[in-house]
């Protein structure tokens, strides 16, 4: 079923991305995975491109319902049209390869902006999205904001229903380097002082979307547990590591093998 509130969709992306264009930067690592997903193509729509990270230099056109996102591109993106995943202007097969970077779980109407996918893109779907069983046992919400993990649980699109709709799938995990460049989610498990940062949080869609209140008692024992080195016990054992799978995945469709 369509939304009949299609502004309600736009409102989130508003809300949620004022500070994409300094805080959800472009990780370098996870944007060459991308790539290769899309090695072959010539010509991309990125589908709910935001503020333009991740976006191919072979794209050809960029789809986003938020003005707020539209503004914060860089000079010399992809020429974007403010719509819907759900109702492309684009013609069918007019495009190689149809992306969605972290944007899939903000539709309306799954099942139709996944078809719009599918009749725009002649040769390849490509996704990155989370799988919410393996996300919800980050320290971040197991330990300190439950309510962010409802939210996570209510924003996530099972990676089975993905499956379901686009057929054969090919599904490469996406583990966040310590460093990560992208403030996405996880992006910061081994620099949790950064959870602390309201400007941080708002580029973040799970915490952006649940009640400041919900989240404060959370946030002041983070701040606690980092200052008196609690936090530092308990997971010292995450110095060490240079990535983590916190359950993002690259699903990719090839249309012309179906």
């Amino acid at each position: 079923m369509i939304s009949p509130r299609p502004e309600a969709e736009q409102a989130r992306y508003d809300r949620t991305g004022q500070t994409y264009s300094h805080t959800r930067r472009a990780d370098p690592r996870i944007a060459a995975v991308i790539d290769e997903a899309l090695r072959g193509t010539t010509t991309v729509a990125n589908i709910g491109a935001g503020a333009g990270s991740y976006e191919p230099g072979h794209t050809v056109v960029a789809i986003e319902p938020s003005q707020v996102m539209i503004a914060q591109r860089a000079p010399g993106a992809a020429p974007a049209l403010r719509a819907r995943a759900e109702n492309l202007p684009i013609r069918s097969g007019a495009v190689d390869a149809a992306l969605a970077v972290l944007t899939v779980h903000h539709w309306d109407d799954l099942d139709r902006g996944i078809a719009e996918m599918r009749r725009i893109a002649r040769r390849r779907v490509v996704i990155l999205t989370w799988d919410h069983d393996i996300f919800r046992r980050f320290w971040l919400l197991r330990d300190y904001l439950p309510a962010a993990a409802h939210t996570d649980a209510s924003l996530a699109v099972p990676i089975t229903r993905l499956i379901s709709l686009l057929g054969n799938v090919t599904i490469r995990d996406i583990p966040v380097p310590h460093d990560c460049a992208d403030g996405f989610g996880g992006a910061f498990w081994r620099r949790p002082r950064a959870y602390l940062d309201p400007s941080i949080r708002a580029g973040m869609s799970m915490l952006a979307l649940t009640p400041k209140n919900a989240l404060q008692e959370g946030l002041s024992r983070l701040q606690a547990d980092l200052e008196t080195g609690e936090w530092e016990r308990r997971h010292h054992h995450l110095r060490n590591i240079p990535q983590l799978d916190l359950g993002y995945r690259l699903l990719i469709a090839d249309i012309d093998t179906q």
